[in-house]
């Protein structure tokens, strides 16, 4: 077990170290952010003296190299447009993307779970084939289209909730919505193949030959032992639903990560956008590494073997 997670925990770092690497260079592919910070009638001395000030002007694996020195002081720099800590920028936004993508695993999950027992308990029935359909199109619906449509029909056109920021409660169900449409989708689609699964086992036989009553049944055999694909799944969505933050949060106005890392992008503040995805990127590895240990407790026939 020790050797299994110290094993996963050294993966989880040069996962970690390749996507900061990565985003470190795409970044500075991008241009010169100096361009955007001086005024048009700059000369080249004060482009070389922002340059200067910036670190711009060392090379570019000493500038990596200190990056990455930083990192480990707990160090993520200085915005280049606004001249002040990243962590001031990035903390006040994490609660407002936490909270976001919170409510939208539990909109996906909560609907998307018994959606997807439905399906496969009644998979013969005519009015199955038309959720189906439903949850088909729901898959099919990119974000920022569902986004938009939420935004006209429940906010412009009905008048019911706010069509952007984060006033209050309110505020927060449009874009939560459009934001775990397509998880709800996936976790409908992923627990039907699952309980179908299940059903076609001997044990689900024997349970209906003793006269368990169908509730019992899924809530004490069918959903534990088709848990697996949905906890898989499940990691993986949390991270697909904080990419997708960047989307929603940039239609609807909501003050999170994801509308910062737009904002940064545009202005190529590259010490924000890597340290968001440094962040993103310790989010995934640690759910990813959280599911497969959270396999052994769900199904005590899984072992987690150190030779694997």
């Amino acid at each position: 077990m020790y050797g299994f997670v110290l094993r996963r925990v050294a993966q989880a770092i040069v996962a970690i170290l390749g996507v900061t690497t990565l985003v470190f260079f795409v970044q500075r592919l991008t241009g010169d952010p100096t361009l955007l910070l001086l005024p048009e009638t700059a000369t080249q001395a004060d482009v070389d003296a922002m340059r200067h000030t910036l670190g711009l002007d060392r090379p570019m694996i000493a500038q990596y190299a200190s990056y990455l020195w930083d990192i480990l002081h707990l160090d993520f720099g200085r915005s280049y447009t606004q001249f002040v800590p990243v962590g001031q920028l990035i903390i006040p936004r994490i609660p407002y993307t936490l909270a976001l993508t919170g409510c939208a695993l539990v909109i996906a999950l909560g609907i998307g779970v018994p959606v997807g027992i439905v399906l496969a308990l009644y998979r013969d029935h005519k009015a199955t084939s038309v959720l189906m359909g439903i949850v088909i199109a729901a898959q099919s619906m990119p974000t920022f289209w569902s986004g938009i449509l939420f935004m006209l029909i429940f906010a412009v056109t009905l008048e019911w909730l706010p069509a952007s920021g984060a006033a209050g409660f309110e505020s927060i169900i449009l874009p939560s919505v459009a934001l775990g449409l397509l998880s709800m989708a996936t976790f409908a689609r992923v627990t039907r193949m699952a309980v179908i699964d299940e059903l076609s086992k001997h044990y689900v036989r024997t349970a209906k030959a003793k006269g368990i009553s169908t509730f019992r049944l899924i809530t004490h055999h069918l959903l534990r032992n088709a848990s697996i694909p949905i906890i898989t799944v499940a990691a993986l969505e949390i991270s697909n639903l904080l990419a997708g933050a960047v989307i929603v949060e940039t239609v609807f106005a909501w003050p999170g990560l994801g509308l910062l890392t737009i904002q940064s992008i545009v202005s190529r503040d590259f010490m924000v956008v890597q340290s968001i995805v440094l962040i993103a990127a310790f989010i995934t590895v640690f759910l990813s590494l959280f599911a497969d240990l959270l396999y052994a407790a769900v199904d005590p026939r899984i072992r987690l073997e150190t030779s694997t």
